[in-house]
């Protein structure tokens, strides 16, 4: 394992079932529950799939996993050749299929290997949307068109960008982008289902990169959560308001956010490597965050970022890897508020 993949690395399946994917030297590992609910896993199971230097994961309505990575190889002459590699894997448990080149906008070598590190969001009609950082700071989109033919790279401007966009689309069919820059957030939202995204009004103080998550919190609204650079701890904005400090202890890694019902209340429960090296887990209303979070340390030792996921049950499960690289989950006792189980070593 070197270390987690981008967006959402653990999954549940149409039958249920929930999968956990990392990256590893040469390929992908991936993780699968035996039956819906657990608690016995298979795997790991290994793919391979050479010379990625990042990997993110996606998935759709239809549970069509989508992975996307950015691929760096060395020809003969030295030269180094980046570009963008797209696989699915289209049920549980069933193969991935093979791993597919969306290339790179950049002719020249020397601008074509400082393209960025890929991330996908997938429409509620299945078209999948692919955002990379180009290497003039910029962003570019390449997306699937009408029966399975990938459009031309389109560049949607911006400057500065680093690496750390994050992707969504909401239930009304719209994606919409974040993505740090220097000191902001710079924001695109599609106008209508379809349409070639279009810039939102930047976010300031922008956030730490790579530590964006999003939610929709209502229908078609979306609550972005992310660590604050000066080390104030977490922050949540939703577009025409203010940015709200929640607190925390967040690393330098990527918040996990999942909506849940808890005693009857419609919550937020938020996931974090804490500074201690182990996760945290934060509740609080949904777009109700400025009352204030509970937070609760797990108490293990975690590489990389924890994700959060409903079970087949509709419990709260969290995911995390151990320094080692073995996966362990902890899933939601029944009974008040969110508590959780020991952590079991899959």
């Amino acid at each position: 394992m070197t270390g987690t993949a981008a967006g959402s690395w653990l999954v549940r399946g149409k039958d249920g079932r929930l999968t956990a994917y990392a990256p590893c030297g040469g390929g992908l590992l991936r993780w699968t529950e035996t039956r819906p609910g657990g608690p016995e896993w298979s795997g790991p199971d290994f793919f391979p799939v050479a010379d990625l230097t990042h990997l993110s994961v996606a998935q759709g309505v239809d549970a069509y996993v989508h992975f996307l990575g950015r691929r760096e190889r060395r020809r003969a002459d030295g030269t180094v050749q980046v570009d963008v590699v797209h696989a699915i894997q289209y049920q549980t448990g069933r193969p991935v299929t093979e791993w597919r080149s969306l290339g790179n906008p950049h002719s020249e070598p020397d601008l074509a290997v400082r393209f960025g590190a890929p991330v996908a969001a997938v429409d509620a009609a299945g078209t999948v949307h692919v955002f990379v950082r180009n290497a003039g700071g910029g962003l570019m989109m390449r997306r699937e068109g009408r029966g399975g033919k990938w459009e031309p790279w389109a560049d949607l401007r911006g400057s500065d960008l680093q690496d750390g966009l994050v992707a969504t689309a909401v239930s009304t069919g719209r994606v919409e982008v974040f993505a740090p820059a220097g000191g902001a957030a710079l924001h695109w939202v599609q106008p209508e289902p379809g349409a070639a995204p279009q810039r939102s009004p930047d976010v300031r103080p922008g956030p730490l990169p790579g530590s964006v998550a999003v939610l929709e919190t209502a229908p078609g609204r979306l609550t972005w959560f992310w660590t604050d650079p000066a080390g104030a701890g977490l922050v949540c904005h939703r577009p025409g308001g203010w940015s709200v400090p929640l607190g925390g202890t967040p690393s330098d890694g990527a918040n996990a956010v999942l909506r849940a019902s808890l005693d009857g209340y419609d919550c937020t429960v938020i996931a974090h490597r804490g500074a201690s090296g182990s996760p945290l887990v934060g509740v609080c209303g949904t777009e109700a965050e400025a009352s204030g979070l509970w937070w609760a340390d797990t108490g293990r030792a975690c590489a990389g970022d924890p994700a959060l996921v409903h079970d087949a049950h509709g419990r709260v499960v969290l995911g995390a890897f151990d320094p080692d690289g073995a996966l362990w989950v902890a899933r939601q006792e029944s009974g008040p508020g969110l508590a959780f189980t020991d952590w079991l070593r899959v």
